[in-house]
């Protein structure tokens, strides 16, 4: 179930806030955790046993670690990450491994692993398995003690505005606010958390989605048959698509932990005004970047070693962020992609981008980040040759698609809103729209503002087919 579909918006929401507000404070997470349970099991039913199952193995696996020290405290932490790793292994990528199995075994003329059945991909177990693995490690820190209550532990691994896309919380961000988040729960706080659910949702319905139908048309037709500007019209629009419908379901999940007292962390920060690719991870998709940071890049050694050593480690941290994107060799390149880009920024690009100025550098950026997205959005590598043959062939053979002109007006409105944050004032509105707490008169502006944008996007969902989510099979 996605926030964007008709039977979120007009029956799961109304319904779920109305008996939320109605119950006391001591039956909230209850509630709350049998709504996330349900919320999952309506995406992956035949994987809520094996989820619910390896919540109570980690529970007490990592209560044990929190009393235990040295060696059996290292143990443990082992014996919690592979076990998390390899449910991930498992129904994430053994497809992946089985057909390249099978494939490389052709090659040499044996016969590729028969009697092998399709693993069916469980929805948002990457993001479970984020939140499981950061709940292990920041009690093997110290940074935050256990929660007592296995009910407590359950609902931070399955909360449900955070569950299918993130943004990635970790356990010493919320662990307090699971237990207690009566102070939090404030008009001014739902309000907020209102409005920012409706600008997500006005985000994906209303500007992601028109561009996406037209980034599928292109997609989807004989790539060698596209012209070189229909080309870049495809890559430019989905570059786009893909920033409001990943940043409007953001804030979608953002709104309404708002609404129930949860704070969660930031995901975007006008990406596409990054000076750098180093700037762009900062930017885009931030609670992942911080993930892999302090959970995969320091424990390698981070940057403290040598120079190579550090190189070494981005291309490893990069690989496995591409890996985790999806089980394709078309992610794989692309995570390479990008650390290769974050080297040369040492290397060499952050002294050159600081001599040409911003704009320029801007430009270069949003041009690498945009040809990146040529692997993420194709399906198989030998498509993604064929598209960047399209892009730098010079094919201006005549045009056969017909664009709406909704189509241009919002991929106009869609740059515009993306570069603004170049500018300081667009910043200061910005930040008072998203985070200032708003008066009366503000309120009252603002909340018809947001009323229209919802009934506008409520509209469009009911009266179009087309609602793709892209995170969705991550």
């Amino acid at each position: 179930m996605v926030f964007s579909s008709a039977l979120f918006l007009l029956y799961f929401f109304p319904i779920f806030f109305l008996v939320y507000y109605s119950i006391p404070f001591s039956l909230k997470n209850i509630f709350l955790l049998l709504v996330s349970v349900l919320f999952f099991t309506w995406g992956a039913p035949v994987f809520t046993i094996v989820a619910l199952s390896s919540i109570l193995v980690d529970f007490f696996i990592v209560r044990q670690l929190f009393h235990s020290s040295g060696k059996q405290k290292k143990l443990l932490l082992f014996i919690s990450v592979f076990f998390n790793l390899a449910l991930l292994a498992y129904f994430k990528y053994a497809n992946f491994f089985v057909d390249n199995i099978s494939q490389f075994a052709s090659v040499w003329g044996a016969s590729g692993i028969s009697g092998w059945t399709k693993v069916i991909l469980p929805v948002g177990i990457s993001f479970f398995t984020f939140k499981k693995i950061s709940y292990c490690f920041d009690v093997y820190r110290n940074t935050h003690a256990p929660f007592t209550k296995i009910t407590d532990y359950a609902l931070f691994i399955l909360l449900f505005p955070e569950l299918v896309a993130g943004p990635i919380v970790r356990f010493n961000e919320i662990a307090d606010q699971i237990t207690d988040r009566r102070d939090q729960e404030t008009i001014d706080n739902k309000l907020l958390g209102l409005f920012r659910f409706i600008i997500g949702l006005s985000k994906k319905v209303l500007i992601a989605n028109v561009l996406g139908a037209e980034v599928t048309k292109i997609f989807d037709s004989n790539i060698i048959e596209l012209s070189t500007p229909i080309a870049w019209l495809g890559i430019l629009a989905y570059t786009f698509q893909i920033y409001f419908d990943f940043s409007g379901y953001s804030d979608m999940a953002i709104g309404l932990a708002k609404m129930m007292g949860f704070t969660f962390p930031e995901n975007f920060d006008n990406p596409y005004t990054s000076q750098s690719i180093t700037e762009f991870w900062r930017r885009w998709h931030i609670t992942l970047g911080r993930w892999m940071r302090d959970y995969l890049y320091i424990p390698l050694g981070g940057n403290k070693k040598s120079t190579f050593r550090s190189y070494l480690n981005l291309i490893i941290v990069f690989f496995l962020s591409g890996l985790w994107h999806g089980a394709s060799w078309n992610f794989v390149i692309w995570g390479c992609f990008h650390g290769f880009f974050l080297i040369a920024d040492r290397v060499f690009l952050l002294k050159f981008y600081s001599k040409i100025g911003k704009i320029p550098s801007i430009i270069i950026t949003f041009f690498i980040v945009m040809l990146g997205w040529v692997l993420f959005r194709t399906d198989d590598l030998s498509d993604a040759r064929d598209y960047f043959y399209k892009l730098f062939c010079f094919d201006f053979s005549p045009n056969k698609f017909y664009f709406l002109n909704d189509f241009f007006v919002l991929l106009i409105l869609a740059f515009v809103f993306s570069f603004a944050g170049i500018a300081k004032p667009f910043v200061r509105l910005q930040q008072t729209i998203l985070f200032d707490h708003y008066s009366n008169k503000k309120t009252i502006v603002l909340g018809v503002f947001y009323f229209v944008l919802l009934f506008i996007s409520v509209s469009s969902i009911i009266g179009s087919g087309f609602n793709p989510f892209i995170y969705y099979r991550f």
